[in-house]
């Protein structure tokens, strides 16, 4: 069998609580991603989804518990490991694409000057940012525009593993549609494995092959892995009328109002707290053998088969 490109084992994570105490966040999670995988994650504010992205990119570290990627324990921050925040983290006295070329010349030290920015000219082209545009400075652009310098920069990294924390959180509707479009094209090329936090319902159905949701705190867990059951290519305007799109909306709203409370504050016991694989097909009739039938959806599979 082989083994996961990233896993997680028997997370914990614990802070001091203002009585003198202890308050456990989450405890024991215990999941794995593959390689090529979009991986969304959602859950209540308050139960740990940003305390887990920021153990997976190595800014802090668990109580308890292990992350390995390629079979190695994840020990701080690391050229392999991407991140793009909501709130762009761009620096300020460089241009769009000095922005993109400070990290690939961190990234690949031996390339020449022209190599770099070309690389970087390359990517930013990805995500829409030609011309006059990438020698502006942060202060210059719109919102937009900056999200897209940040994502450009960490995929032009070319890191194993590109972690997102509600990239899109602080645009407005018509620019984050766009955005994520472009997020997809770039991801289908590239074949980097992505792991993102969002709020947003439909936002995880376009982009993701499973979404993680986690239940409230304290004593937090990733309680279900649901697949996407809806094939790739996706488009926003299509993807509304397949007919797994509702179920699966129903699902995750029905997890996140009713089911992450009821099961919150639940300890482990000492047990791997892994998820429950939920897949939800209504073009299939039901049963076992339809449902070992079922195609492969994600698009990266021919390539890792």
């Amino acid at each position: 069998m082989t083994k996961p490109f990233l896993s997680i084992e028997r997370l914990t994570q614990r802070f001091p609580d203002s009585a003198g105490g202890t308050l456990t966040v989450f405890e024991d999670a215990t999941f794995t991603v593959d390689k090529g995988e979009f991986v969304c994650i959602i859950g209540h504010s308050g139960c740990g989804k940003s305390t887990i992205m920021n153990i997976l990119a190595g800014l802090a570290e668990p109580t308890e518990g292990v992350v390995k990627m390629d079979g190695y324990a994840v020990a701080g921050p690391s050229l392999d490991r991407g991140v793009v925040f909501q709130n762009y983290s761009l620096l300020p006295w460089l241009s769009a694409l000095r922005n993109v070329t400070f990290g690939v010349r961190a990234r690949y030290p031996d390339w020449s000057k022209e190599a770099v920015e070309a690389h970087a000219k390359t990517f930013l082209a990805k995500v829409g940012l030609e011309g006059d545009v990438v020698h502006r400075k942060p202060s210059q652009l719109s919102g937009g525009m900056r999200q897209r310098v940040s994502i450009a920069r960490a995929f032009a990294n070319q890191p194993k593993l590109l972690l997102l924390d509600e990239p899109f959180g602080a645009l407005d509707a018509l620019t984050r549609g766009t955005i994520q479009d472009e997020l997809l094209k770039i991801w289908e090329e590239t074949e980097q494995t992505v792991f993102m936090i969002t709020h947003d319902i439909d936002e995880a159905i376009l982009l993701a092959d499973r979404i993680l949701l986690m239940t409230n705190g304290p004593f937090a867990r990733v309680a279900e892995s649901v697949e996407i059951t809806i094939p790739r290519p996706r488009r926003r305007t299509e993807i509304v009328d397949h007919p797994n799109y509702y179920a699966i909306r129903n699902h995750l709203v029905h997890f996140l109002g009713e089911r992450s409370k009821a099961l919150a504050g639940r300890e482990s016991g000492g047990a791997d707290q892994t998820p429950e694989t939920v897949r939800i097909d209504r073009t299939q009739p039901d049963g076992p053998a339809a449902e070992a039938a079922q195609p492969t959806l994600r698009a990266l599979d021919q390539q890792s088969a």
